[in-house]
């Protein structure tokens, strides 16, 4: 861990502790918490932030690396971004769905950085893979799927197909907050869910 990570979790966990056990912050919501801190820069109240959200980052960084040790100081770098990058956050979607985004977008530039996990579909033939993306894939085909199954066929497809997914389907954004996430247009985000479960489904058959 760096001197300046370690530094910011110091003054997280001291400025929590200054809370006490009635935190008078534990009712805000996301939002008005996340407009005091942009305000006034408060690694206080980013303390309570921190705690409302620090296992979904971890669990989100974990499906991206190779160890606990790795998840955690991944989990670490995304706070420490999401300190300096709080401000964009404009209340477009809810702050949970873009905290989803902001840490899958981070994870897949780590990923692509540091080349150590293979993201591809080469174990599907192209011109298979190509004619199945003509063809519609009902999102009953998706939640019908084996969840043991499902959870190979998506560390086989791209980071980002990945991330849109579990977004839409797990986290249940709606097509204009993954508009807004992505900062793209509807008819595209419906044209990247259609790509995106057709490699799904086709990796999702060839697995025994």
């Amino acid at each position: 861990m760096t001197f300046l990570k370690r530094l910011f979790l110091i003054l997280i966990n001291q400025d929590k502790k200054s809370l006490g056990a009635d935190n008078p912050y534990s009712k805000l919501t996301d939002e008005e918490l996340v407009s005091r801190i942009v305000a006034k820069n408060d690694t206080m109240l980013f303390g309570v932030l921190y705690d409302r959200y620090s296992r979904m980052v971890y669990n989100k960084c974990y499906g991206f690396s190779r160890s606990q040790d790795e998840a955690e100081d991944l989990a670490q770098d995304v706070f420490l971004m999401l300190f300096i990058k709080l401000a964009s956050f404009k209340g477009k979607s809810k702050f949970s769905t873009w905290l989803y985004s902001f840490t899958y977008n981070f994870c897949v530039n780590y990923v692509n950085r540091n080349k150590q996990r293979k993201m591809s579909d080469k174990s599907v033939p192209m011109e298979t893979t190509e004619y199945k993306l003509t063809e519609e894939v009902p999102d009953e085909s998706i939640y019908e799927m084996k969840a043991s199954k499902l959870a190979k066929a998506l560390e086989m497809i791209s980071a980002e197909d990945k991330s849109i997914l579990l977004l839409k389907y797990q986290d249940g954004a709606s097509i204009k907050e993954l508009s807004d996430l992505f900062e793209i247009g509807e008819s595209a985000v419906k044209m990247r869910l259609k790509r995106a479960k057709a490699k799904l489904l086709e990796i999702y058959n060839t697995l025994g």
